[in-house]
């Protein structure tokens, strides 16, 4: 895209310019300010209804029992069991068995405690899933 044809459509961020890249009239490729692209935010706020849409279908779920409050949290936090495991210092496997209700309300205080500062929340918080 040439320099002159960047977006300056209204972003996401009012106040606030992205750097996109160009090329001049050289042709070599420069930094232009872009206020935003209104095609760019219509795709991020479809990207956020599906996310939004994906963390309510978990919380349903943790409330209906089929899941423990971990799941939701881990989808809050847009996190796999894999990465979740390499926050709190579990393996992926053991993080699957903590989204079993059963297992995940006889977890000891100090496993729930590292899986709480990996969400920046409180154990308790975790165990009765309060959002």
């Amino acid at each position: 895209m040439r320099k002159d044809e960047v977006p300056q459509d209204q972003g996401i961020l009012e106040n606030y310019k992205e750097v996109v890249y160009a090329v001049d009239d050289q042709g070599r490729y420069m930094p232009v300010p872009s206020k935003g692209w209104s095609a760019k935010t219509d795709a991020n706020e479809l990207a956020w209804v599906g996310i939004n849409l994906k963390i309510e279908k978990t919380r349903k779920m943790v409330l209906g029992g089929n899941l423990s409050p971990l799941a939701y949290y881990m989808e809050l936090n847009h996190m796999k069991p894999a990465l979740l495991g390499k926050y709190a210092g579990f393996s992926r496997w053991r993080v699957r068995r903590h989204l079993k209700p059963a297992v995940f309300s006889k977890l000891r205080p100090d496993v729930l405690e590292r899986y709480a500062t990996v969400f920046n929340i409180t154990a308790d918080r975790l165990k009765i899933m309060d959002d």
